[in-house]
C-alpha cells in the first residue's frame, strides 16, 4: 500500500476590504469579504517542507488590497481579475478560486435625501460570487445569502405523511418565513453582473410573495423556475431555505383566544429545505459550482 498526496489548495480566507469611491462628492462604499485559494504543484511543500512553489497567503491578501486601489467594480469582475492574476503568476500555479461576499450599506436620510457620505448597515444580506479559474477556463457562480423573508398568510401545510411520532397539526393558514441562500451558475462570461443580480433578486422576492404556498419546497421550485424563465444565461440555480417556524401561542391558560395573531418565533431546530432548479440542456458544471458552500 502506498500513501500519496491527494487534491490540495491553500489561500487567504476572509480578507476584509472596504473601498471608498471618492470620484464625486457623493461617495460610494464597497464592503467586501474576499477569500482566495491556489491550486497547482505544491507537492514538495507537503512532502519535504520545500516552500519554493508557495505564493504566501500574506501576498494573496496584499494583492486583494493592491487590486482595489483603482476600483473594484462588480464583484464577479473583481474576482476574475484576481483569479487570472494568481493563475498567471507562476507556471506551477494551474488554478485559483476566489470567493467574495459583499455587504450592503444604505445612505442615512437627512432632510429627506440620502447623505453623501454617511451610511447605516443594510442588514445581514450579502451578495456573493465564486470564481474558479482552471487553466484558461473560467467559471462564475453568483448569488446572495442572508435574505430573510416572511409572509403572514398565503401559506398552507397539510396532507403530509404521519407516523407514531408526528405531532405537527395540519394548517391552511400559517406564517411562512425563511432565510434565502441562492447561487446561480452562469453560462459564459461578460454579463452585466450587477443588472443580473438586481433582476434575479427581484424575481426571487416577487415570486415568494405572490405564490400561494402549499409547501416551502413548492415555493423554492417556483422561485427557481421564474429565474430560469427570465434569464437564459442562468444554467441552474441552487437554493437553501431553512424554515423559520412561527408557532401559534396557546392563550387559553389566560382566558384568551388566539385568532392567528400571536406567535412564538423559534430559531431552532428548523426545517432546512434545499433544491436545484436546472435546464435539462444546461452545459456541464465547472469546479466553481461543485465547491459551492452549503450544498451537497
Amino acid at each position: 500500500m502506498a500513501i500519496v498526496l491527494g487534491p490540495n489548495q491553500f489561500g487567504k480566507a476572509e480578507v476584509r476590504l472596504v473601498h471608498v469611491d471618492r470620484s464625486t462628492p457623493v461617495h460610494r462604499i464597497t464592503d467586501l469579504n474576499v477569500s482566495s485559494a491556489l491550486r497547482g504543484d505544491f507537492t514538495d511543500a507537503h512532502l519535504t517542507g520545500d516552500n519554493a512553489h508557495i505564493l504566501t497567503t500574506d501576498a494573496q491578501k496584499n494583492t486583494v488590497y493592491a487590486f482595489a486601489r483603482d476600483g473594484v467594480g462588480e464583484i464577479e469582475e473583481f474576482a476574475l481579475r484576481l483569479a487570472r492574476h494568481f493563475t498567471g503568476s507562476f507556471p506551477w500555479i494551474t488554478g485559483s478560486r476566489v470567493e467574495i461576499e459583499q455587504y450592503g450599506w444604505d445612505r442615512i436620510p437627512v432632510g429627506g435625501a440620502g447623505h453623501d457620505h454617511a451610511y447605516s448597515r443594510a442588514g445581514a444580506e450579502r451578495r456573493t460570487t465564486v470564481v474558479t479559474l482552471d487553466g484558461d477556463e473560467a467559471h462564475v457562480v453568483s448569488g446572495l445569502a442572508g435574505l430573510v423573508v416572511l409572509k403572514s398568510t398565503g401559506s398552507e401545510f397539510w396532507g403530509f405523511a404521519t407516523d407514531r411520532y408526528t405531532t405537527l397539526p395540519e394548517t391552511t393558514d400559517r406564517i411562512l418565513a425563511t432565510e434565502v441562500t441562492a447561487r446561480w451558475r452562469l453560462t459564459g462570461l461578460g454579463h452585466d453582473y450587477g443588472k443580473l443580480f438586481t433582476s434575479i433578486r427581484t424575481i426571487l422576492l416577487e415570486t415568494f410573495a405572490s405564490v400561494h404556498s402549499l409547501a416551502l419546497q413548492q415555493t423554492l421550485y417556483k422561485m427557481g423556475e421564474e429565474v430560469l424563465t427570465a434569464h437564459p444565461e442562468v444554467a441552474e440555480i441552487r437554493m437553501s431555505m431553512p424554515n423559520r417556524h412561527h408557532f401559534l401561542v396557546d392563550l387559553e391558560p389566560y382566558g384568551l383566544d388566539n385568532p392567528n395573531v400571536v406567535f412564538y418565533a423559534a430559531d431552532r431546530p428548523y426545517g432546512k429545505i434545499e433544491g436545484t432548479v436546472a435546464r435539462d440542456d444546461a452545459p456541464p458544471a465547472g469546479p466553481a459550482w461543485l465547491t459551492v458552500p452549503g450544498f451537497c
